[in-house]
């Protein structure tokens, strides 16, 4: 099966609000197609895994190291609220013309799944334990990735399928080294509602919040440095609502913060909370990422420059992935993959085959090579 037959099967299956469909296709092909150890967990993440000491009766996302090294080749088959041009009685809409595969979930990311279900079946001759991984609710916050993380999975190494094309040059594939991650929260601000004709026997609450977005505002930004790369978030106030009525002062008011994080720093938000009446709330923290094994980022671009004509590098992506989550857990992530900027979660989101194909040849060239 040619790699843009399998990504049109899987755009073709609506995922924006049940998964379950094309977890049960992805499971069904790896099934019929691979001699592994296929399962679902209870979340619906979908995992395969064969290799040097691999049951193939297993069933459990932890792993006891008996089999030496583990490479995961990960994504994610959820996909945003596709556009009304992308729907077709009730399936979504693909085409195919000059060279690309259009439709939801072309670039973000079933393209990339398809190609390392490819890369999967075709990997032989295997020195370490390879596992194939597709995620669950990674457009609502990486969830599937962190339930999985939770149960115990923590493979050594991760190619996360996301996009990295287009970033040192138009149309190279390139090695995502790290990328932000983001933090979004609350800044609450209580006071002591009055009526407006006499101020003094109130505790404004907006002008108590207006005082938190100066301490926001003066914050610097988070930055690092990974294997050369400069990693710089920020810190922005994205959103403000307080007061009830014209004539009464306000005894709330929120303030919507949004962090860009970046590996082992953040920026000093809770700052705030010296001011009398504010709180901060961390509504949402997807982690950063940053590979700390040079020689597996190394070994990866090696795979990626093998090919293609151009001259991949390492990158720094600005968005964040699932690779944060198993960063987190120990694993060495880089990501690496088919969609450029500007594809992604777009009413024209679309792949370009060719990339596709030299992606399957990246993933399945570093499994063979782990642990060599």
């Amino acid at each position: 099966m040619h790699v843009a037959d399998l990504t049109r099967e899987l755009v073709s299956i609506p995922s924006h609000e049940d998964e379950a469909a094309a977890g049960d296709y992805i499971e069904e092909w790896l099934r019929e197609h691979t001699d592994s150890a296929v399962f679902r967990d209870e979340h619906g993440n979908v995992f395969a895994r064969k290799g040097p000491g691999v049951d193939l009766a297993e069933d459990s996302v932890a792993r006891d190291g008996a089999g030496g090294a583990s490479l995961a080749l990960a994504g994610h088959h959820d996909v945003v609220p596709p556009d009304d041009s992308q729907i077709d009685d009730g399936a979504y809409r693909v085409a195919q013309r000059d060279g690309r595969l259009y439709g939801r979930g072309a670039a973000d990311m079933k393209g990339a799944v398809a190609a390392a279900m490819l890369a999967f079946r075709d990997a032989t001759d295997l020195d370490c334990e390879l596992v194939f991984v597709s995620f669950v609710a990674e457009e609502s916050g990486c969830l599937g990735s962190a339930a999985a993380v939770d149960d115990g999975f923590a493979p050594d190494y991760a190619v996360v399928g996301e996009g990295s094309t287009g970033y040192s040059a138009e149309g190279v594939t390139d090695v995502a080294v790290a990328h932000k991650g983001r933090r979004g929260g609350t800044i609450e601000a209580t006071g002591t509602a009055a009526h407006a004709s006499e101020v003094e026997s109130g505790e404004n609450a907006i002008y108590r919040a207006s005082d938190a977005v100066d301490v926001v505002r003066d914050l610097s930004f988070p930055s690092t440095t990974v294997m050369g790369h400069e990693v710089r978030g920020s810190v922005a106030v994205t959103e403000i609502d307080g007061g009830s009525a014209w004539n009464v002062i306000p005894e709330s008011c929120a303030v919507t913060v949004d962090e860009r994080t970046v590996p082992g720093e953040r920026a000093s938000i809770e700052r705030v909370e010296a001011i009398d009446g504010v709180e901060w709330t961390v509504d949402q923290d997807l982690p950063p990422m940053a590979c700390e094994d040079e020689a597996f980022a190394d070994l990866v671009l090696d795979a990626a420059t093998a090919t293609q004509d151009g001259a991949p590098e390492h990158v720094v992506k600005p968005h964040a992935t699932d690779a944060g989550t198993l960063a987190g857990a120990g694993t060495d992530c880089v990501v690496v993959g088919p969609a450029q900027p500007g594809e992604a979660h777009t009413a024209d989101e679309s792949v370009s085959i060719d990339v596709l194909e030299r992606c399957v040849a990246i993933y399945r060239d570093v499994a063979s090579e782990i642990a060599r």
